[in-house]
C-alpha cells in the first residue's frame, strides 16, 4: 500500500476509534482518556504500516517498532495515571469554559487528537514506504537516537512518580533527578524521539518534508497543551513553591540550575 493510502486508512481508523474513546469518556467523566488514546493511537498506525507498507520490510518492522515501544510505553503509563486519579485540571477547566457547548466542543477536541495522530505519523508512513533495501547510516543514527530519548523519557516519568508516592501533598515540586535541571525533561525527550523518527524518515525519498513532525510537536509543547497548561495547573496547586523552581530552572533543556 503506497504512503498516500495508507494514510488514508490511518486517518478512517483513527476518526472511529477516537469517536468510541470520546463516548467511554464522556460516560466516565474522564477526558483525560483521550491522552491514553493519542498516544497508544501511534502504536495501531504503526501496526498498519508494518502490515500494509510498500516499503523494504526490515525497514518499515523496524520504523514500526520504533514507534510503538513509544506509544505503548507512554500509553500505559498515562492509562495508569488517568484511571488511578481525578480528572487532569487541564480538562476540568476546558469544561468550565466550554460551558454550555461542551459535549460538542469534547467530541470535536477528540477528532482533532486523532488526526494530529495521523498527521504526526508521516515519518513512520515515508519511511514504511521506501522500498530501498538495507539501512542508511542516517536511519541507524536515528535509532540510536530514539533509544536515547525512550530511556530518557521513561526515566523522567518514573522519578516524577516517586516523588508523588513519597507524598508531601499537593504543594510538593519534583525537583530530583532529571527535574532538578529541567522543569520538563519528560517533554525535552519525547520532543527528541520526534527528532528521532524525522532523522530516519530524512533517508527516504520525501523524508525532509517531515520536518513539520518535530517542529509542530515543539510548537504544542510550548504554546499550546504541554508546557502552557501544565505550569499553569502547578501555579495553582503549589503556588510560590513552583514560581522559585521555575526561577532557578530551565523550562526545557536540561541545563544548569540558577542560585
Amino acid at each position: 500500500m503506497s504512503g498516500p493510502a495508507l494514510a488514508f486508512t490511518a486517518g478512517v481508523v483513527m476518526v472511529l476509534a477516537f469517536s468510541g474513546v470520546y463516548l467511554v469518556a464522556r460516560r466516565t467523566g474522564n477526558a483525560g482518556l483521550v491522552d491514553v488514546a493519542w498516544s497508544a493511537g501511534f502504536s495501531v498506525v504503526a501496526a498498519l504500516a508494518a502490515a500494509l507498507g510498500s516499503g523494504w520490510p526490515a525497514r518499515r518492522f523496524l520504523i514500526a517498532a520504533m514507534t510503538a515501544a513509544w506509544s505503548l510505553r507512554l500509553a500505559g503509563y498515562l492509562y495508569v495515571r488517568v484511571t488511578s486519579h481525578p480528572e487532569d485540571g487541564r480538562y476540568v477547566e476546558l469544561k468550565r469554559r466550554w460551558g454550555a457547548q461542551v459535549n460538542r466542543k469534547m467530541f470535536e477536541f477528540f477528532q482533532l487528537q486523532a488526526l494530529l495522530v495521523v498527521a504526526l505519523s508521516a515519518p513512520l508512513l515515508v519511511a514504511a514506504s521506501n522500498p530501498a533495501p538495507g539501512l542508511h547510516p542516517l536511519e541507524w543514527a536515528a535509532a540510536a537516537l530514539f533509544a536515547l530519548a525512550l530511556g530518557g523519557e521513561a526515566l523522567a516519568d518514573a522519578q516524577l512518580a516517586r516523588v508523588k508516592a513519597a507524598g508531601g501533598g499537593a504543594g510538593r515540586v519534583c525537583d530530583v533527578g532529571l527535574w532538578r535541571y529541567s522543569r520538563h525533561p519528560n517533554y525535552f525527550f519525547e520532543w527528541l524521539v520526534w527528532v528521532s523518527y524525522f532523522a530516519f524518515a530524512a533517508a527516504s525519498p520525501g523524508g525532509l518534508w517531515t520536518l513539520y513532525c518535530p517542529a509542530l510537536m515543539l510548537y504544542f509543547l510550548f504554546r499550546v497543551t504541554g508546557i502552557p497548561a501544565t505550569e499553569q495547573q502547578a501555579l495553582r496547586t503549589k503556588g510560590d513553591a513552583y514560581r522559585e523552581y521555575q526561577r532557578r530552572t530551565s523550562a526545557f533543556v536540561p541545563w544548569f540550575t540558577r542560585p
